[in-house]
């Protein structure tokens, strides 16, 4: 099954119901090519300072640079991209809330060996949620072209629909190719793995991904994010890295306050412990 392609112009719901139909998507040409030579510059000395995986899954020769809203400007407004955040809205329906998941520069290295076949969503201690039930929505965006040579996200389009736990192997799978600064879409249900990079240059991509506020955050946002940097981050991205009350009474502090009046006062804050309209709303069409 061919992995669709679509463009910015096709908007949050083309990508969501292509994510509902095969798990993944390509929307082509996100990332113009200046910003896309910024962001490279801003990563650089981070990407360089960070050690290799230690083990066949994280990639020997692969590095995975974390705390991005921290070490990288630019790397924010991907994150709250209003593309990206209105089609995990649209993937994500069922939850009342979501939340930032984890930031991570993806750079795979020459001679690196394929991915073992998983699913993200074995991370919440390999829980069997209900086939169709989706709790999490990756991004991977390209700061490099994708190919099959270089090491390309491989995916299983229509494996969000597959049985859990199942041991699939590279053979099954087809490269997400694309060109640098497209964007890869899949949920965390599909059966993916990076692709092994057989060529001769580093494969860079950007991978963000956001989780429905009832789980827990596989990158701590709080301490990845120092508080004195974290008090100068607008709200809607405070919010979004978990600086709020997910679902209805999730996360708020001590009498129940806002966890944005803790952090910086001055900000305001919301009435009552969280969306309580919106969880109704939930409680109802269940």
């Amino acid at each position: 099954m061919p992995i669709e392609h679509l463009s910015p112009q096709d908007g949050p719901e083309r990508i969501a119901e292509a994510l509902a139909r095969d798990g993944c998507a390509i929307v082509d040409r996100v990332l113009a090519p200046p910003r896309r030579a910024e962001l490279e510059h801003e990563l650089a000395p981070w990407i360089s300072a960070t050690p290799p995986g230690r083990d066949d899954f994280a990639g020997r020769r692969t590095r995975r640079t974390g705390g991005l809203v921290a070490r990288s400007p630019l790397c924010r407004e991907l994150i709250a991209h209003p593309l990206v955040l209105d089609a995990v809205k649209a993937v994500l329906h069922r939850a009342t809330s979501f939340h930032l998941h984890l930031t991570q520069v993806i750079a795979i290295g020459p001679g690196e060996p394929a991915q073992p076949v998983h699913r993200d969503q074995w991370a919440f201690d390999f829980f069997p949620f209900p086939k169709g039930y989706e709790v999490q929505c990756n991004t991977i965006w390209a700061l490099t072209d994708f190919s099959e040579e270089n090491g390309a996200t491989r995916v299983i389009p229509g494996s969000h629909r597959f049985d859990d736990k199942l041991q699939l192997s590279v053979a099954d799978t087809e490269p997400a190719e694309m060109e640098a600064g497209g964007v890869l879409f899949y949920t965390g249900a599909l059966y993916h793995g990076a692709g092994a990079n057989r060529s001769q240059a580093t494969r860079t991509g950007i991978n963000l991904t956001y989780a429905s506020s009832w789980l827990r955050q596989e990158e701590n946002q709080y301490l990845s994010c120092p508080a004195e940097v974290a008090r100068t981050l607008p709200t809607p991205l405070l919010r979004l890295m978990g600086y709020a009350r997910g679902a209805y009474a999730l996360g708020y502090v001590d009498d129940t306050r806002d966890p944005i009046e803790v952090l910086r006062p001055e900000a305001g804050v919301d009435d009552g412990l969280g969306q309580l309209e919106r969880a109704r709303d939930q409680l109802r069409v269940r």
